[in-house]
């Protein structure tokens, strides 16, 4: 009987402006791979670099045919570019792994053992977070502490985007069509059976970071909480019957003090507090209403999520 096909594992590494760790993390990869009996592809999702990311990846694929490249036709971002990855692979597995090495690769030899056994995502949980600021760790714990509280779909704390999932979960999460991409949202909410793998985050290989800790902590947050729960509405609808109430009982302490013939200031420092609270929060109030309306519009509009320039390392190169 002839054997049957090996299984494939595709590893998609989201890059923007990495030379530095372009040939670290194929070597690093490569060695691990190699070791795991399975075929497998290395895909670089690439926003258009200003340095020699790109010549360092194609140098890789006239080396070895499993290294390929997507290039885009501007920078469309991780989230996007990750999404790409996925829809380009051919694995009956999928990884995503960051092109900085914080993320150690060898956590995949792990992370394909758990899925033979059954599981369809292993993602892995952070145990400690080398290299971070103090800033950035207390918006990462407070941010997973708000997201597990109000998202709709359990999200796992101390998670990025380094995973491993199934055929069946890529192609779900593909099929969502949802235009923010967060992916551990998107994952959790596709569902099938999930485990994780704690370890110690490490320091960048090389480079410096593409993007504000602190800043990028926060927005990634906010897309979690827009993208996955409704609870800020419903908190402002709690908070304008709690403020009516407030409302209503102070004009009636007026008014009682008022008939018994109390003798009380009525100034402008009363009159400046009142406006300023209640314009506070109504533009608190907006502002929430404003990310899930801009949140409908962009969904609507059904523009692509990406736009390739070119292709590396598939027999049908050509420009997109």
């Amino acid at each position: 009987m002839p054997e049957p096909p090996r299984q494939t594992l595709s590893v998609v590494i989201p890059t923007f402006n990495e030379e530095e760790n372009i040939g670290r993390v194929y070597e690093r990869l490569s060695g691990i791979l190699e070791g795991l009996g399975l075929s497998w592809e290395l895909i670089f999702s690439v926003d258009p670099c200003t340095d020699r990311t790109e010549d360092r990846i194609k140098e890789l694929n006239e080396k070895d045919a499993r290294v390929k490249m997507l290039r885009f036709s501007r920078r469309f971002g991780q989230p996007m570019a990750t999404l790409a990855g996925m829809e380009a692979a051919v694995g009956d597995a999928v990884v995503v792994i960051d092109c900085d090495l914080q993320d150690p690769p060898e956590l995949i030899e792990e992370m394909v053992s758990r899925w033979h056994e059954g599981f369809d995502v292993v993602y892995a949980q952070r145990r400690t977070r080398a290299g971070e600021t103090l800033p950035k760790r207390f918006v990462s714990w407070i941010g997973y502490k708000v997201i597990r509280r109000i998202a709709e779909v359990e999200i796992p704390p101390n998670t990025g985007d380094f995973r491993l999932m199934s055929r069946r979960v890529v192609n779900h999460v593909l099929a969502l069509e949802e235009s923010h991409g967060f992916l551990r949202g998107l994952v959790s909410l596709v569902g099938f059976p999930q485990t994780s793998i704690l370890y110690d985050r490490d320091q960048r290989a090389g480079g410096t970071s593409k993007y504000s800790q602190l800043t990028g902590s926060l927005l990634i947050g906010l897309n979690g909480v827009i993208g996955f729960s409704r609870y800020p509405l419903q908190m402002i609808s709690v908070a304008g019957v709690l403020l009516s109430m407030f409302a209503f009982l102070l004009g009636l302490v007026y008014l009682v003090l008022k008939i018994a013939g109390t003798a009380f200031p009525i100034g402008n420092p009363t009159i400046v507090f009142l406006i300023c609270f209640f314009s506070g929060i109504q533009l608190l109030s907006l502002g929430i209403m404003g990310e899930y309306v801009g949140r409908i519009y962009d969904e609507v509009r059904h523009r692509p999520k990406y736009i390739l320039e070119s292709r590396v390392g598939w027999a049908d190169d050509d420009e997109a």
